[in-house]
């Protein structure tokens, strides 16, 4: 599949009517769990095309690409509010969470499984066990506020289980910061990863920032304010990988690259026929918008679609799915790093192997104070005080010896030396 070469609308006939822009939502008791993340997935895209389409127009001052990006900018305007209405009115916050943590964990996985670069796969995998017991976390939360299990809405496609403990990842933030890929020299489908996950972890960290205020306790209300914190420390590593030195309008192109990858993976990929015909639509619009984003390269700095994404034919789809058994090879081998950037090298270390008087430690020591008090280690002491044990979805044992207690939470593991 090459989108440059697939038949679109002129870009005015790509609006939506306002009576297309609320869809019937999805039945939360009957969606397949990737159909859920699926839609977070795309409304996360749109929200990332939103956010640099009006940075790149705030740095802009060509009366033809300003126009431009305000009409794209609109019509993915009306596809975010559209896919963000999939959601039903009676899924909670919470159980809307857990199908972000299963995205942030299942994408990531399968981003890495694909992937050739080695700095990328690093820092997917990084990510990867940080996100995994995001989902450990908030999976006792619902237990507890909710009594529901949280396994049965992951579909029992990915397990739960402690990762690298949110308390550990409060890492100093210059340490985040990633090598970027060479936009040139790149294979197509690194570029499309850094793409993918820095929208996704864009959408996770803005969802927590704005709906901590909302949940019903002061617990939930701190337990997503702390990981919205590792979601921030995840953007700023996810969104250093991409090539800084392409201009906004090879930006531009990439970004809708990217959209027309995304929903075409989609459409292959979905079992809802409603929210198919969705996908569809959207990666036609994706299409026109392509289209014009590549014309004003041409025009304006004389580059063809060509030097951004080659010549266009799509690489591997994008096929969410459960991945177990990567998750817990990762999770064996890589569960004692920490990120390390002195010294001029970008690096992950064993916690063990870093200095003394490395800054992870004092920020550690400022941040957390006692990690006994933070609020992620807070909601498995309770849900052990609570359950008789915290709540786990794990087929076999855990692959790392000191996380298998189930009626104490190991708050020095990958943190303390």
């Amino acid at each position: 599949m090459n989108p440059i070469k697939e038949k679109s609308k002129s870009l005015e006939n790509n609006f939506l009517p306002l009576k297309k822009m609320y869809p019937k939502s999805y039945n939360k008791e009957k969606t397949s769990p990737y159909t859920k993340t699926r839609v977070i997935l795309m409304n996360g895209t749109e929200f990332e095309s939103q956010w640099f389409m009006h940075n790149f127009a705030r740095h802009c001052d060509e009366p033809e690409i300003l126009q431009a990006l305000a009409i794209v900018r609109r019509q993915e305007q009306q596809q975010q509010k559209r896919i963000s209405c999939l959601k039903p009115i009676n899924e909670s916050i919470l159980e809307t969470t857990i199908a972000y943590e299963q995205l942030a964990v299942d994408l990531t996985a399968v981003l890495a499984i694909n992937e050739k670069d080695e700095n990328n796969i690093k820092a997917l995998n990084f990510a990867l066990l940080e996100d995994f017991d995001h989902l450990y976390r908030y999976a006792n939360l619902l237990k507890m506020d909710k009594n529901i299990d949280a396994d049965m809405l992951v579909g029992k496609y990915t397990e739960i289980m402690p990762g690298r403990p949110t308390v550990a990842e409060h890492r100093y933030p210059a340490d985040d910061i990633k090598p970027h890929l060479n936009a040139e020299k790149a294979d197509l489908y690194s570029k499309l990863v850094a793409c993918t996950i820095t929208a996704a972890e864009q959408q996770t960290m803005n969802y927590y920032m704005n709906i901590a205020q909302w949940y019903k306790n002061d617990l939930g209300r701190k337990l997503y304010a702390e990981i919205a914190m590792i979601e921030e420390a995840h953007v700023t590593q996810y969104e250093s990988l991409k090539d800084p030195n392409m201009s906004w309008l090879e930006q531009w192109v990439m970004h809708e690259y990217t959209e027309c990858w995304l929903y075409y993976s989609a459409m292959q990929d979905e079992s809802d026929e409603a929210i198919k015909k969705i996908w569809t639509e959207h990666f036609k619009m994706e299409v026109s918008h392509l289209k014009t984003a590549a014309k004003l390269l041409k025009k304006y700095e004389n580059k063809s679609y060509e030097s951004v994404f080659g010549t266009g034919e799509f690489p591997k789809l994008l096929k969410l799915g459960g991945n177990k058994d990567y998750i817990r090879k990762v999770l064996g081998g890589t569960v004692l790093l920490t990120a390390d950037n002195t010294h001029d090298k970008f690096d992950y270390k064993d916690i063990k192997k870093i200095a003394d008087d490395h800054r992870y430690f004092d920020y550690q020591k400022y941040m957390s104070g006692d990690p006994n008090k933070n609020p992620s280690h807070l909601v498995i002491e309770k849900a052990i005080e609570k359950l008789g044990k915290d709540f786990r979805y794990q087929d076999s044992e855990h692959p790392v010896k000191e996380l298998r207690n189930r009626n104490n939470d190991n708050v020095k593991i990958a943190r303390t030396k």
